[in-house]
């Protein structure tokens, strides 16, 4: 299902989750790599704690931000979560964060990795609640990108590891389906420009893309149910 509103939201765009990529470069482009191993079950409930304390005003207690600027973190795959938060801090040896981020690197240096683990898990239990494509034209030129990739530029599907809907593949692929497109597009102009560099596979396909292509896959995304 994918759904359209008229006329375009406010708010600009910032950083912490994800956009689109494709079969071609499997087995891992979002995920970029393998996820930090889990150790022991997860707390939901002390991730709950952890939201309403830390992530709350950004995101939402219950991962749903009301701020373009800010993704919306509920339904996605708490493995992708999990990586996420690790890269914002620099690994070791590094001085710089493969996904540099002034704020987040603060939040995610607060986290212990159980920390981390279940702050995702509560997150990932939430229902989310969906953006909506607010522009019809950019949305509809989008969907081609999505589905069947752009040949003449080797940019491939990003139903290819997003699946077609958008919910993506746990572990693997991130959920892009209800972003804010405003988030998405910020996103793929990071990994054009080079300053998110926690995926090699999205920098190659983002390059590939011009502005006009970039913000309607992203508002495409943003409809995808």
């Amino acid at each position: 299902m994918f759904r359209v509103r008229i006329p375009v939201a406010c708010g600009s765009a910032a950083a912490f989750v994800a956009v689109s990529v494709a079969a071609a470069f499997a087995p891992a482009v979002f995920a970029q790599g393998a996820a930090p191993a889990k150790r022991g079950p997860v707390d939901v409930k002390k991730g709950a704690q952890i939201a309403q304390e830390v992530c709350a005003a950004c995101h939402g207690a219950d991962g749903n931000s009301s701020t373009p600027a800010n993704p919306k973190l509920a339904a996605q795959h708490p493995e992708y979560l999990v990586k996420q938060l690790a890269d914002f801090k620099p690994a070791e040896g590094e001085q710089q964060a493969q996904r540099p981020s002034a704020i987040m690197a603060g939040f995610a240096a607060m986290l212990s990795p159980e920390d981390a683990r279940n702050v995702a898990a509560h997150f990932a239990s939430q229902k989310l609640e969906p953006a909506v494509a607010t522009d019809a034209a950019l949305a509809e030129a989008g969907r081609t990108i999505y589905r069947v990739g752009i040949a003449a530029k080797g940019v491939p599907a990003c139903a290819g590891c997003h699946s077609p809907d958008g919910a993506g593949i746990p572990s693997q692929y991130p959920r892009l389906q209800g972003q804010f497109a405003e988030y998405a597009e910020t996103q793929l102009m990071l990994f054009r420009s080079g300053e998110r560099a926690n995926s090699e596979q999205m920098r190659t396909i983002a390059g590939r893309l011009s502005d006009r292509e970039i913000k309607a896959v992203a508002q495409y995304m943003a409809g995808l149910r």
